[in-house]
């Protein structure tokens, strides 16, 4: 065999491989079934194997009883789970092949995108308990994405045009939701062609947003809060890395009636008896 091909003894012309018909893929399982119960000390792998061939075949009482046969052998719970649930997808029994999802489910599995991911498992959508199923998995894996509290920065994302508050253009800043919600990825560019970028997210364990921001002039800026009557209010420090120092400094971000957001930073230069405007910003969306 020759990159997958067979050589005419006469030229040697590739020849494509006969792909194998359901009916070679029963025989098969027949065969090794009957083999593997005679032989005995077959693996979990082996007999999982074999309800994958059988399978294949639209045998799914051989699958099935492989399937038993890897589980004695006490192969992965996980994989026989999905290949049951698969079985019956396939075989026209849409609830057992939820059930058994639930079942994995509720031993603590919630890899819902090898579940959607799955041609034949994810025939079922549109089936009102696999489609709440995978909601429910989807809220488990993904716990951000659907959650409120993680939504109260939102109205900072989009593409943006930035102008000083007397309608200088100042730059445009991108801000992105990222990692199924769990993080706004901020990227700045000023009309000089200044860059800068900032994280934000939900800190859970204070229940704080905070702001981290680097720019490339050596500007860090880590603030935290949360929303306020005025808006999104974030209080901590900047350190400019060029002459190594520190000053309180503190952030507003608010959602303003027309659709805009004006940001406002301010820092103090006597640790907080007074503050002085860092920048001034109106954000428009661009077209």
């Amino acid at each position: 065999m020759v990159a997958g091909f067979a050589l005419v003894a006469c030229g040697g012309a590739p020849v494509a491989p006969v792909e194998k018909s359901t009916a070679d893929y029963v025989n098969e399982a027949m065969t090794d079934f009957k083999a593997l119960e005679k032989g005995g000390g077959a693996s979990g792998q082996t007999w999982f194997d074999l309800a994958v061939k059988a399978r294949m075949g639209r045998d799914y009482d051989i699958a099935r009883q492989a399937l038993i046969r890897a589980e004695k052998q006490e192969f992965s719970p996980v994989r026989i789970g999905l290949e049951r649930a698969r079985i019956n997808a396939i075989a026209g029994k849409p609830d057992a092949a939820v059930r058994e999802l639930q079942l994995l489910y509720s031993s603590g599995f919630t890899s819902v995108g090898v579940i959607t991911d799955d041609p034949d498992i994810n025939s079922l959508a549109g089936q009102e308990n696999y489609d709440a199923l995978v909601s429910s998995m989807s809220a488990q894996a993904y716990p951000c994405q659907d959650r409120p509290e993680f939504k109260a920065f939102d109205f900072w994302i989009g593409e943006w045009d930035v102008a000083l508050a007397n309608g200088t253009p100042a730059g445009t800043n991108s801000v992105k939701s990222a990692e199924r919600g769990c993080v706004i990825i901020e990227n700045w560019t000023s009309t000089t062609g200044g860059t800068g970028m900032s994280v934000n997210y939900l800190d859970k364990a204070t229940d704080q947003w905070a702001q981290v921001w680097n720019a490339e002039g050596g500007s860090q800026i880590n603030v935290r809060g949360g929303l306020t009557g005025e808006g999104m209010r974030l209080v901590g420090h900047i350190h400019y890395v060029g002459n190594d120092t520190t000053a309180p400094f503190r952030a507003l971000f608010t959602l303003l009636p027309d659709g805009r957001v004006r940001q406002f930073f301010e820092q103090s230069n006597d640790d907080g008896e007074t503050w002085v405007p860092w920048f001034e910003g109106f954000y428009t969306r661009k077209n």
